[in-house]
């Protein structure tokens, strides 16, 4: 997948987010949406690690070695930022004051569960804050290509790895397509300019439900 992809995703995801919301952004792709975030929306970026206040990603050369997020990566912060432990950060977390989530995922199903912690045939400590993140954040989007490296479809119908969370998943974003998950299955929502209908449906596995003409994303 090219960067420009990943910044789709990201640009497309940083949309969902409402003024004055606490948003935690999981490792990797997730992290793109704070450099996207629309122009007067202000929320609050919290990372896992003991921090909120997360600004966008520095500029390159004015790192500071200090200042990382939960996944090693170098951050900025917005005046106002504040440091704590991590049992303060874990009790927001499972407090539910977090409003959304966004995490990656290797898979996600029909009922919404979520597979995003074992890579197969690699060694994992384990699935980490994504558990506590799934069931206590009020909404869980997940930002994922739409199928692996191998040409794989990564929504399924139902998941083949090891679950993080049951039936959590609220939103599934990818480079072709936004796609809810409801109690009845996966309502397609939109789909990118690049992209028809059936290029969607033919590269996921899971049933789609198309209630309305779906939107278009670029």
């Amino acid at each position: 997948m090219s960067y420009d992809y990943r910044e789709r995703i990201a640009r497309r995801i940083a949309r969902e987010f409402q003024d004055g919301q606490v948003v935690n952004l999981g490792i990797g792709m997730p992290t793109m949406a704070a450099n996207f975030i629309p122009e007067g929306v202000n929320i609050i970026l919290q990372s896992e690690n003991g921090f909120v206040g997360m600004g966008p990603s520095p500029v390159p050369g004015q790192e500071d070695p200090d200042l990382i997020n939960a996944g090693n990566q170098h951050v900025t912060l917005k005046p106002g930022a504040c440091f704590f432990d991590s049992a303060t950060s874990f009790g927001i977390i499972r407090g539910g004051h977090v409003d959304i989530t966004v995490l990656g995922t290797l898979e996600v199903d029909e009922q919404g569960n979520i597979a995003n912690y074992i890579v197969p045939g690699k060694m994992v400590a384990g699935m980490g804050g994504a558990m506590d993140l799934c069931a206590g954040a009020r909404k869980v989007i997940l930002a994922t290509t739409h199928c692996d490296k191998d040409g794989n479809p990564k929504i399924r119908k139902k998941c083949t790895l090891p679950l993080t969370a049951v039936g959590q998943a609220d939103l599934i974003v990818t480079e072709k397509a936004v796609i809810e998950c409801t109690p009845e299955g996966l309502v397609l929502l939109e789909v990118a300019a690049d992209c028809s209908i059936d290029d969607v449906l033919q590269a996921t596995e899971a049933e789609l439900m198309i209630l309305d003409t779906p939107g278009v994303f670029a």
